[in-house]
């Protein structure tokens, strides 16, 4: 993806470095100069232009000759679930759902430590301190969506609360758990939530064909891709 910039705020171009997603590759990024903070108007934008948030960063891909990572956002007002979202969301009926400002909590950092354990066993890189976990919550536009049965939290959904959208930052919940597609359920509420906003759309992050960890983003259909020609949309 190599659309033209509309933006007047100051951006970098990071050094190269190792990818996070396709082995053997190497990336570069774009990114909004941390010292220079973008109100939620400009994120707004910047969303529309395939930024995401890592950390108080905005960023996107700017590798130059690798285009694998699609911005991608969910139509809200045009998605329909499938049969197996639907039963996703029945069985799911019994989770209490509450949003709240972002707050770093021995009990929200304990389900992320678990959950990273489990999807990503004996990688160093993903073992995160606190002060890391609490870069995740420092956007300006953030929140956190808890999710709980019977008072127990299982999963935590962070997002940006956008102009015209919700972007889905990162989503953790309880390993012995995933039976109950939590994740999958996270993001049906979201676009509902989005949809209940009048929102146009969910941002999902990037769509990575090659991507094992990425592969889900294609079961949320319709969906928006964006190229060099903009946002197309994928039936």
């Amino acid at each position: 993806m190599q659309q033209a910039l509309e933006t007047t705020h100051p951006l970098l171009l990071s050094q190269p470095h190792a990818c996070s997603y396709l082995p053997d590759k190497t990336a570069r990024m774009l990114f909004v100069n941390k010292d220079s903070v973008p109100s939620k108007h400009i994120y707004s934008r910047l969303a529309a232009q395939g930024f995401r948030r890592s950390g108080q960063l905005l960023y996107r891909p700017a590798c130059e000759h690798c285009h694998a990572c699609i911005p991608v956002r969910i139509p809200v007002s045009d998605f329909s679930p499938n049969r197996t979202q639907r039963k996703t969301w029945q069985r799911n009926q019994d989770v209490d759902v509450r949003i709240h400002t972002p707050e770093l909590t021995d009990e929200h950092y304990r389900l992320y430590q678990s959950y990273l354990n489990w999807r990503h066993p004996n990688e160093t890189r993903f073992q995160t301190p606190a002060s890391d976990y609490a870069a995740l919550l420092a956007g300006q536009a953030t929140c956190c969506i808890e999710f709980r049965i019977q008072s127990r939290l299982v999963c935590v959904a962070v997002t940006d609360i956008l102009i015209d959208a919700l972007s889905s930052i990162y989503t953790y919940y309880e390993p012995e758990l995933h039976n109950r597609s939590l994740g999958t359920f996270s993001i049906l509420w979201q676009i509902d939530a989005a949809r209940r906003r009048n929102h146009h759309w969910l941002y999902i992050g990037y769509w990575i064909a090659a991507s094992k960890k990425m592969a889900y983003k294609d079961r949320f259909r319709p969906f928006e891709k964006l190229t060099e020609h903009g946002w197309g949309r994928v039936e």
